[in-house]
């Protein structure tokens, strides 16, 4: 009995029940090294927490999790494991494809970091991993047994499936048992979730179940075994159990989840952040306030005393110094969310929200018992955001900021059509499984698919990008992430959110929208043309202009962010908002959380009532006395938290409960549930009757992921003012800059005709006077060449360049000699009339286009000494029609510049405007009107109905609602003009006509002009 373990080995005589007397099976418990999630994308089967419920069913007390080229839920596997009892180790399983080249699996978090570097050099490179592992210094390797490596390091092993044990007497690993570790890949748990992963791996190569190659499979055999029946299997070789045992005992992951790992401090010192900070909040009262009041010092003291407790300075510094680089390179921006609740941010000039002047508390965005940082979103122009994005990658280490990432899943419809394409399913028998998934009524095929499409509903498809998150991070994001490289440059976690917050990563939302880019655009088209610069950030500018509050309480909106749309119109118009606090309101009552309670036209009945709202207040005084600013009505996210405090009775940390559940998608119902019951509770302690009970909480849940702050619908509004303001003064520049970023709620038809509309000449492309977007000179706006659809961007960006550095073309003979231009090219710029300067009609200039440049495809010009004169044709007078022009600009162009009602075949049956409807209220008439836009709701039967958009022959607006029976009696034919008929009806100010009956009116074609 004084032999050592390792003399049997040598000599090899064990005895195996010798072995028992100086180790005891029991002992055993991790043998798991190289278990997949179905984070191994379109691979593993299984969640996390099923995972663990597995293992720790099988009787296991560590197990490895090793997700294939990933470590996305690495550290949420290990926050997860303190709450089942489970030893958390992590690793990777390094792949290229399928193919293993072995199982990395760190030691302690040095180990994670060195593996997480490892995979990013590769992901990033798009290398393949090679079969011997790099020498890791925290990090074992196991290598498949099919390896060759004999020369193993110290930290290497070579792993036996159970499959492997009948070849190992016949190899070269008989003799080196001490190197060998148990490698039961753990994918799946049984037949179903075998047939599940051989399905992800079919969806995965894109190819029918039935030719899905072995080589992409996994074996049937690497599945979640229990420690007894690895113990079985492994009984005759307890050497290698005990390596196993030994070499995940020697990894260690301890990992201190929720403490804040962002950047702690913007300069060298916490509390010379603190003095920057004041400093500058002090320098941003001269530029917000004429006068300081006491109100406004007390509110600051208070902020920046709550904000040096929390240590949440350098949070405010890094959005600070952000929002200063991009206004040194002219680009702005909206800071809003619940930071607009702040005064030190609207002082650092982060937000245009005075949270004074709107008594928006500042507890709402942090309090003393926040852990976290608070949620700045702050917009950028479209154009202006991967600048911003690279200032921070750049001041603050490449290796410390990361995009945040997100996983894509696999939901009701790509669940269905995923297992309908790799069974082999036509795409019509896909669409109708997925309306009707009922497997009584189903083939065999189509049975298989409504089963196993309910099985990965939910499951992981791949990794993606967050819309706009980005971590900064006080050490290396490999600390926590391997990272993938996105088309851009940037890299990105493979973790989410969610899991971010856990660790006590907090993410810095930098978003993009093309409002901005309209903003951006115009100051400097008015700087170009008119030299006088507008500082857009004064609010006081634009606030109390009284031409900017006549444009508003009128809906005269056309381009403007967020307050442009005909429902926002039509509220605009009943509520005669024509203020900025009447405006940060409607912004928040339009919002589909809302508006679905019925919420918002009961706030519009009450604000036109008075004695609605005095009714309002008699019957629940305490509501109406919580919620007065609003009339009794809850609008904003405010107003649930003060109804579950003041109302109801729940703490404030439980009526956070309800708005950190209406805003985490995915969690917001089992937020709800924790209080639901208290909730209700509570109100029948007060007395309340049961059903205003109910009914106010209808109200709650309609708000999830929909309601704003206040100072979220504050910021929108403030910049629906700025655009607002640069309209009213500047309408043509603002238009010019609306359709360079891409329009808005509507078609770039409706915007020119809003520019015409404002005093506008609008012309088509022309190559002596367009620029490639649209430019405006005096009053004439030039149609820029990305209008045409089928003009080659390099012949058009070319096309100016040459222009530029050679003067203006003279003739079309001219522009061929000095510009390389194929003949199709050339057509096209023929069609739409840019060579009109030349006095020729575009048929002549077809005819001299096919002589000059004949079949080829493209000619180069060459400069040479003497250049031969081509020859003059004198052609005949060839007919020509005015609508021509229409017809191509329509096909070339996608819009047209002459007027819709000039294209109608027939004679107009009602020359009534808009302007003539105010004098026919309660009357039936009939219109005609161009479909600008329609908008399909439900009436209170269920059934379809619509509201829609016109112009009249004046170019004005008419609004229709055609309720179910009229609108499936006389449904919308596309685009095009419309008689109309029905009653004008009239609403607080706002005028609609309810159809009775419409038709679309038949357009002219070229044959019929031709005739």
């Amino acid at each position: 009995m004084n032999f050592r373990l390792l003399d049997y080995w040598t000599i090899g005589l064990f005895d195996f029940r010798l072995f028992k007397t100086f180790q005891d099976f029991s002992d055993f418990t991790t043998m798991l090294l190289n278990c997949h999630s179905y984070y191994s994308f379109k691979y593993g089967t299984l969640s996390v927490e099923d995972l663990l419920k597995e293992v720790t069913a099988g009787g296991f007390t560590a197990i490895a999790l090793t997700d294939i080229n990933n470590t996305a839920v690495s550290l949420d596997f290990v926050r997860r494991c303190a709450g089942v009892g489970i030893r958390p180790v992590v690793g990777i399983d390094f792949r290229n494809g399928t193919q293993q080249q072995y199982v990395a699996i760190a030691k302690n978090t040095d180990g994670f970091r060195e593996l997480n570097e490892f995979l990013t050099l590769h992901l990033h490179e798009k290398r393949a991993f090679l079969p011997n592992a790099p020498s890791f210094e925290h990090a074992c390797v196991v290598y498949p047994f099919t390896s060759e490596f004999c020369d193993l390091k110290e930290y290497e092993y070579v792993g036996v499936s159970p499959q492997d044990l009948l070849r190992l007497p016949f190899t070269v690993w008989k003799n080196h048992q001490h190197k060998l570790v148990i490698l039961q890949t753990a994918s799946f748990r049984n037949k179903r979730d075998y047939n599940i992963h051989r399905l992800l791996r079919a969806i995965d190569k894109n190819t029918l179940l039935s030719k899905l190659p072995k080589s992409e499979q996994a074996d049937f055999e690497d599945q979640y075994r229990s420690r007894s029946e690895l113990l079985e299997i492994y009984r005759e070789y307890p050497k290698i159990i005990e390596n196993t045992e030994n070499l995940l005992n020697s990894c260690n992951m301890e990992f201190g989840f929720g403490s804040n790992k962002n950047k702690k401090r913007f300069t060298s010192s916490e509390e010379e952040d603190f003095e920057l900070l004041k400093r500058e909040a002090c320098e941003g009262l001269k530029y917000r306030y004429d006068r300081v009041t006491d109100e406004i010092l007390d509110r600051l003291n208070k902020e920046l005393k709550v904000i040096r407790e929390l240590s949440f300075c350098s949070y405010f510094l890094i959005n600070w110094n952000l929002v200063k680089y991009a206004m040194s390179k002219g680009y702005y921006h909206v800071g809003r969310g619940s930071g607009a609740n702040s005064l030190v941010a609207y002082l650092l000039r982060i937000t245009n929200v005075d949270p004074v002047d709107l008594d928006l508390y500042f507890e709402r965005f942090i309090n003393p018992f926040r852990t976290s940082p608070p949620d700045f979103d702050i917009d950028f122009s479209w154009t202006d955001r991967d600048d911003v994005t690279h200032y921070l990658f750049d001041k603050y280490g490449w290796d410390r900021v990361a995009l945040l990432g997100t996983f894509i899943t696999f939901n009701h419809k790509s669940a269905f059509r995923e297992i309908g394409k790799v069974f082999g399913l036509p795409d019509e028998e896909i669409t109708r499984l997925q309306r009707n998934p009922n497997p009584d009524q189903a083939d065999e095929y189509g049975k298989w698919v409504i089963r196993y499409s309910q099985y990965i509903a939910g499951f992981p498809s791949h990794g993606s990008i967050h819309s706009s998150g980005i971590l900064i991070a006080d050490e290396p994001i490999s600390n926590y992430s391997a990272t993938e490289l996105l088309p851009k440059g940037f890299p990105s976690t493979q973790f989410d959110m969610y899991i971010a917050e856990d660790l006590g990563l907090h993410k810095f939302d930098i978003l993009s929208q093309r409002g901005l880019g309209k903003i951006k655009d115009t100051l400097a088209i008015i700087k170009q043309n008119h030299g006088i610069d507008i500082d857009i950030h004064n609010t006081k500018l634009f606030m109390e202009d009284v031409r900017v509050k006549r444009m508003l309480k009128r809906g005269e909106a056309i381009g403007c962010f967020y307050v442009e749309s005909p429902a926002m119109r039509m509220l605009l118009t009943k509520l005669k908002a024509e203020d900025y606090k009447r405006l940060v309101a409607a912004s928040s009552i339009i919002r589909p959380g809302v508006a679905k309670s019925g919420m918002m036209r009961e706030y519009i009945l009450r604000f036109q009532d008075e004695s609605r709202r005095e009714q309002a207040r008699r019957e629940i005084p305490d509501l109406y006395r919580i919620l007065e600013e609003t009339y009794g009505v809850m609008v904003y996210q405010e107003d649930v938290i003060k109804v579950a405090h003041y109302f109801a009775g729940l703490s404030l940390d439980e009526a956070d409960v309800l708005r950190r559940g209406m805003s985490w998608k995915f969690k917001q119902r089992n937020e709800f549930a924790k209080v639901r019951d208290k909730f209700f509770s509570n109100c029948r302690q007060k007395g309340y009757a049961d059903a205003v009970v109910q009914d106010i909480w209808r109200q709650i849940e309609s708000f999830a992921n929909y309601a704003f702050a206040k100072g979220h619908s504050a910021s929108y509004a403030v910049e629906s003012f700025q655009a607002l303001y640069l309209k009213a003064y500047y309408p043509l520049e603002y238009m010019v800059a609306t359709l360079n970023n891409g329009g808005g709620f509507y078609s770039a038809q409706l915007y020119l005709h809003e520019a015409v509309m404002h005093g506008a000449t609008v012309e088509a492309p022309c190559i002596n006077q367009s620029s490639w977007e649209n430019r405006i000179q005096g009053r004439t706006i030039w149609l820029g060449f990305y209008l045409l659809h089928d003009l080659e961007r390099t012949i058009g960006k070319n096309l100016i360049k040459e222009r530029n550095e050679n003067g203006i073309f003279t003739s079309l003979r001219d522009f061929v000699n000095r510009f390389p231009v194929s003949l199709e090219q050339l057509i096209v710029l023929i069609r739409v009339g840019a060579f009109r300067f030349t006095g020729k009609g575009k048929k002549d200039l077809l005819w001299d286009a096919h002589f000059l440049l004949g079949h080829s495809k493209k000619i180069k010009p060459e400069k040479t000494l003497f250049q031969t004169e081509l020859k003059e044709f004198k052609l005949p007078e060839l007919w020509k029609h005015h609508l021509e022009d229409a017809f191509d600009e329509i096909e070339l162009l996608g819009l047209s510049i002459q007027s819709p009602f000039e294209l109608l075949k027939d004679e107009l049956p009602s020359d009534l405007k808009a302007c003539h409807l105010p004098q026919l209220i309660n009357r039936y008439v009939r219109i005609v009107g161009f479909l600008i836009t329609r908008k399909p709701t439900k009436a209170s039967n269920g059934k379809i109905m619509y509201f829609g958009t016109w112009i009249d022959l004046d170019g004005h607006w008419i609004d229709t609602v055609h309720f179910p029976p009229v609108a499936k009696e006389y449904p919308f034919r596309g685009p095009g003009c419309y008689c109309i008929e029905g009653k004008v009806t009239v609403e607080y100010g706002f005028l609609s006509i309810e159809v009775s009956k419409m038709e679309r009116m038949p357009n002219l074609s070229l044959d019929d002009i031709a005739k």
